[in-house]
Parts: structure tokens; C-alpha cells; sequence
């Protein structure tokens, strides 16, 4: 328990407006840090308050706007926590909503890297003592941290901000919660246990990364409002080829929920093309830019979640509480 101590609040270049919204929600400001680039593109921190003795939480994501790239934002954020490391922070938590190379957690073929784990090695050695991060793309994730990791889950921790969304938004008489794939299958089980509603879900074959060719449903959606679940929409191919498949099935309407909004590529050309009605996103990253370019997209604020869950960490609180309370 660090109750005792002040908190600070640090954010990098990549998601500033989440970060004031974090501190808000705890009712703080947030600490004042000069973040420069060279000629050369190396990353240079000043930070202009001081950190010592206190427990300090870093906010930067795993994108960025104006075409920062991930690289340099988990740059960044090893900088920013290796200076307060040297200016006597107390306890250095790096919050990570969306966490970078997630998709890199396993030795899928020979010789690939297992780069989820490089990062974490990179923010222990910086000097992190703690991360909170939101709906790992593999759980697994937190086994390579030496640290304790809060995976703040939208489906799990906060899933009662999105049984809330659903309830307000639908006919839960008449909703049915589909899986894009079979990985997918625990997040949509449990959204559907809590609603009371059935689930299915397709069996997906892929020719390549982000490249599916083949989808099966399993699970009978004829006439029903079909909400497709799942972590990540990167170019959005996977969740509008399941929305076809599911009109074809017979589906009367559908709309998907997604953690992490990363719409590359053509994803906003494909999500306008497609027979999603809304596709729902949370402000891991910014959205604004989307939100902009297509009108299908809505965001979900976590910044309320992120927010109770450093709180609950600085005064030793109980995080899994989170389950069955909507942090508002």
C-alpha cells in the first residue's frame, strides 16, 4: 500500500488525452515532462516536477497520431521510466493500454522472435515495477514479466461497462454474441453467460497473417442481433467477412465490440463497405481521426476504468472488484 505517498501522473506523446482523462478520474493533474526529438529522431525527457518518493504512473500507448510509430512510443516510455528510476520514484507502473508487439507472443514458425517478451525485458530493465495494460492479445503475455501485470480486460474487468453498453443499446431478448474464431471463444462465453444469452462463434482458416480465407459458423443466429467480440481490429478483414457470413446466415442486424480500434490499411474503407450497422471501439489509441473518416465508429471511454484501477493499486485496494462493479 502506497497511500501514504503522492501519486504522479506522467504521459508520453502518444495518447495525451487518455492520460489527462486518467488523472482526472483520480483527481490529479498531470506532472509536467518536456519530451523533445533530435535531428536524428533520438528521444530526449525532461521532467519538470519532481518524482522522489512518489508512486508514479507513465501513460503511453502502443500507437500514436500524426504517425508516431510504435517504435517510438515504447522508446519513449523506457526513457520516461528509466528517468524517474534515477530521480527516486518510489514505484514506477507503466500504463500500457494498448501493449506493443502483443500480437509477438509466440514462436509461430522457425526462427521468428518472441518480441512481447523483448518489451517486457526492456521495461524491467528501464525500471518498471508494475504495468497495467488492457486485453492482452495473449495472456500468456504476463508470464514474462518478473513484475506484477494488471490486464485490465474490457470483456473481464470492465465487463460490466460493456453489459451496460449492450443493455442500453440492444434487446438482449433478442442479441446472440459471436467469436470471431475460436481464441476468442472465453471472452464471448462469458459476456453471454452474464447476459443470459446464447453465443456462437466461426472456425477461421488463414493463408497468412492478417489474411483469412476460409470462415465456418458454428452456432444458429437466424433472426437474432449478432455482436461480434473480440480484442483487436487491425485492417478489419476478419470482422467484416464475419459480418457477411452472419447476414447470410441470417443475422438481422450486425455490429461488432472491439478493445483495441487499430484500423489500419483500408479498415475504415472495408468497415464502410461491410454489413456492420456500428462498429464499437474503446480510446486505447486515439480515435478521433476515425471517428472522422467513418461514421460506423463509435468509442467507449476506459479512461474511468484505467483511472479506478491506479487508484485501487495506490491505496492497495482489491483490482478484481472490477468484475462486477461498473467504475463510474
Amino acid at each position: 500500500m502506497l497511500g501514504g505517498t503522492s501519486i504522479k501522473v506522467l504521459s508520453g506523446t502518444s495518447h495525451p488525452e487518455i492520460a489527462e482523462l486518467v488523472a482526472k478520474r483520480i483527481g490529479v493533474h498531470v506532472s509536467k515532462a518536456e519530451i523533445t526529438r533530435n535531428g536524428v529522431g533520438e528521444t530526449n525527457v525532461k521532467l519538470e516536477e519532481s518524482v522522489r518518493e512518489a508512486d508514479v504512473y507513465i501513460v503511453n500507448t502502443g500507437s500514436g497520431p500524426d504517425g508516431l510509430s510504435v517504435n517510438v512510443s515504447l522508446m519513449e516510455l523506457c526513457i520516461m521510466i528509466h528517468a524517474c528510476k534515477i530521480a527516486s520514484a518510489k514505484r514506477i507502473t507503466a500504463v500500457i493500454p494498448l501493449f506493443p508487439y502483443a500480437r509477438q507472443d509466440k514462436k509461430d514458425k522457425s526462427r521468428a522472435p518472441i518480441t512481447a517478451k523483448l518489451v517486457a525485458n526492456m521495461l524491467q530493465i528501464s525500471g518498471c515495477d508494475h504495468v497495467i495494460t488492457m486485453d492482452l492479445h495473449a495472456s500468456q503475455i504476463q508470464g514474462f514479466f518478473d513484475v506484477p501485470v494488471d490486464n485490465v480486460s474490457l470483456f473481464l474487468y470492465a465487463e460490466p461497462s460493456v453489459l451496460h453498453y449492450i443493455r442500453q443499446n440492444f434487446d438482449v431478448s433478442n442479441v446472440v454474441i459471436v467469436s470471431p474464431d475460436a481464441g476468442g471463444a472465453k471472452r464471448a462465453t462469458s459476456i453471454a453467460d452474464r447476459l443470459g444469452v446464447d453465443f456462437a462463434l466461426f472456425h477461421k482458416e488463414r493463408k497468412r497473417a492478417n489474411e483469412v480465407s476460409r470462415m465456418v459458423l458454428v452456432g444458429n443466429v437466424t433472426d437474432k442481433i449478432a455482436i461480434l467480440v473480440d480484442d483487436m481490429a487491425d485492417t478489419c478483414g476478419t470482422i467484416c467477412l464475419a459480418s457477411k457470413h452472419l447476414a447470410e446466415a441470417g443475422a438481422s442486424r450486425v455490429f461488432a465490440i472491439v478493445t483495441h480500434g487499430i484500423l489500419s490499411g483500408k479498415a475504415l474503407e472495408n468497415i464502410e463497405q461491410s454489413g456492420l450497422e456500428k462498429l464499437v471501439v474503446t480510446n486505447t489509441i486515439p480515435q478521433g481521426e476515425h471517428q472522422r473518416l467513418c461514421k460506423k465508429i463509435e468509442v467507449i471511454d476506459i479512461a474511468a476504468v484505467l483511472g479506478e484501477v491506479i487508484r485501487r493499486s495506490h491505496y492497495g485496494e482489491s483490482v478484481s472488484k472490477l468484475f462486477n462493479e461498473v467504475p463510474y
